[in-house]
């Protein structure tokens, strides 16, 4: 038995809080390691649905959740949350949850600062969620972020205070935000800090413990590679690393702690706001994926744009997250259709290839080249075996595995946590 890293395989929005959810049930430890409250994920349990930002999918469970240093915090987005899990039943204190002391906070300006550079770059905007994530991350490399162990050194945090905003004060000029005193803002972190303190530790201590222990340890990516700021499709991406090596270092750990990466790939494709979408389907069957998936961002509602499940744009996940099996979710959503399409390859011009490029004008330019297959007409909806799936099914599954390169470890067929077709177990490897 070892460790599993979870990470999105296209665009995010795969399901992946779910099979969290699922594989928590065994491990000890859950890691949060990048990206902050721009993405969000749902859990269904019974009659239950947690939404989380934040938090990670391990306190459903009851499980030890760790916050890593990777992850940027709006503490108080992060406070609202666990009340709100609160009402829901969920026990969350300092036994259960553990905020790295290390991680960057998301501050107000940060906000106003994504906000107000996306209402300005008008046909160029990038499609931020506009909580502050990007901006957060850039004061985390400009060495001038404010860290939630300066919460607990007043005198140390009125020095940073300055040094932040001698950054941001030019900035809110020049884009005419109102000026925000260092009074103000010492003022509010001092008010919040004794909210979030107690959860405040060094995790990577507490997960070289749970390591030396011999605990199971689920790391639990946010986004997916193809929104990874370094591999995506870049300038439309999150403002973090979202592959499979970041685990280690967004939750201090070394590079073998990170264990099986199981990849999260839906039966088909979405992606939110602006960029790329060689697959897209913007026709009668495009909405019928979107409607029968109810492709809305779970935290902003965003609509999701859909397409015909891409191959390419996987398998090089595959290969840059180093993913040795994956979870296919919504299969039920295809249900119904009388051919499906698999994009193999694309076409810029005459030049056929079997990568998405990096560059964003060829990004744009590629068009995809596709395989027919057969759909089915029973219903897959609430399998959990492997001989309940139609044989047209079964054949498009293993139609993906061959193309992507990695076996498909598990199938889900429904919203709810039991309808799942598990092949392989990701803590056995």
């Amino acid at each position: 038995m070892g460790n599993v890293t979870v990470i999105g395989a296209q665009w995010g929005d795969e399901g992946k809080g779910r099979v969290i959810d699922w594989l928590a049930d065994r491990a000890d430890v859950v890691v949060r390691f990048q990206g902050g409250n721009n993405a969000g994920h749902t859990i269904v349990v019974g009659n239950s649905t947690y939404k989380f930002a934040l938090l990670p999918s391990g306190v459903v469970q009851g499980k030890l959740s760790v916050i890593g240093n990777g992850v940027v915090v709006d503490p108080w987005s992060l406070l609202d949350e666990i009340e709100r899990v609160r009402t829901q039943g969920l026990t969350i204190n300092p036994d259960i949850l553990v905020l790295a002391d290390n991680a960057a906070l998301v501050l107000p300006l940060h906000r106003d600062l994504d906000a107000a550079r996306e209402a300005r770059a008008g046909a160029g905007k990038i499609g931020t969620t506009g909580r502050g994530i990007g901006p957060a991350y850039e004061d985390k490399v400009g060495r001038r972020a404010i860290r939630f162990c300066d919460l607990s050194d007043p005198a140390a945090l009125e020095t940073k205070i300055e040094r932040l905003l001698a950054h941001h004060q030019p900035l809110r000029a020049g884009l005419e935000l109102p000026e925000v005193t260092a009074e103000a803002l010492l003022a509010m972190l001092l008010a919040v800090a004794p909210k979030v303190t107690p959860y405040v530790k060094p995790a990577w201590r507490v997960l070289d413990k749970a390591m030396k222990d011999g605990r199971l340890i689920l790391f639990e990516g946010a986004q997916a590679t193809m929104l990874d700021v370094d591999h995506g499709t870049y300038p439309f991406v999150t403002s973090s690393n979202t592959v499979a090596g970041q685990a280690a270092t967004g939750s201090g750990v070394g590079p073998s702690g990170g264990g099986y990466v199981l990849g999260i790939v839906k039966a088909y494709t979405t992606r939110v706001g602006e960029g790329p979408f060689p697959c897209e389907l913007r026709d009668e069957i495009g909405e019928r994926l979107g409607v029968r998936g109810n492709e809305f961002g779970t935290n902003t509602g965003r609509k999701r744009r859909c397409g015909w499940f891409d191959a390419v744009l996987v398998r090089q996940s595959v290969a840059i997250s180093g993913i040795q099996g994956v979870v296919l979710t919504k299969l039920d959503v295809l249900d119904g259709l009388d051919t499906l399409k698999i994009c193999t390859g694309y076409r810029i011009g005459a030049r056929v290839i079997d990568y998405l490029p990096a560059g964003l004008s060829e990004q744009a330019a590629v068009t995809p080249i596709y395989e027919e297959i057969e759909g089915w007409q029973g219903a897959t909806r609430g399998a959990r075996s492997w001989k309940d799936l139609p044989a047209a099914a079964v054949k498009y599954v293993r139609r993906i595995e061959e193309l992507i390169g990695a076996q498909v470890a598990a199938v889900t067929t429904s919203p709810e946590r039991e309808d799942i077709i598990i092949m392989r177990d990701p803590f056995r490897g």
